[in-house]
């Protein structure tokens, strides 16, 4: 069984920067956060393929945001560099379901099979 859990969350100014980490077990996978705000869908922010190691992020999050993993560690991470309160959020991390092309689907949540409790963000003006 896999499980996840997710820190690094809290509260920053427009601008500011944070890290956010994820601690995995119960195997490998490729891997992604997805962020959720109140009243609104949750979205993939950033992913990352199993073997190619390929990276895919949202538009929204391009050039600010930057995911990597240490696989030694098994952990997920997800820096996050001049935040707007637009990325106000529950942040979560998730492994993804073996048996599914990644590339084109890496956002979709209905794809991940384990998910992290999440850790809220939250970005003031």
């Amino acid at each position: 069984k896999g499980q996840l859990v997710e820190s690094g969350g809290g509260s920053v100014q427009a601008g500011g920067s944070l890290r956010l980490s994820c601690a995995y077990t119960g195997g490998t996978y490729s891997m992604a956060w997805f962020r959720q705000a109140p009243g609104k869908e949750r979205e993939g922010v950033a992913g990352i393929e199993l073997g190619t190691g390929h990276i895919y992020y949202s538009d929204s999050v391009k050039g600010r945001f930057t995911i990597s993993r240490d696989s030694a560690k098994s952990t997920l991470y997800l820096h996050m560099n001049s935040l707007n309160p637009e990325d106000t959020g529950m942040y979560y991390c998730a492994a993804h379901s073996i048996g599914i092309t990644y590339s084109l689907t890496w956002y979709l949540v209905t794809n991940y099979k384990y998910w992290g409790q999440g850790t809220q963000v939250n970005v003031s003006s």
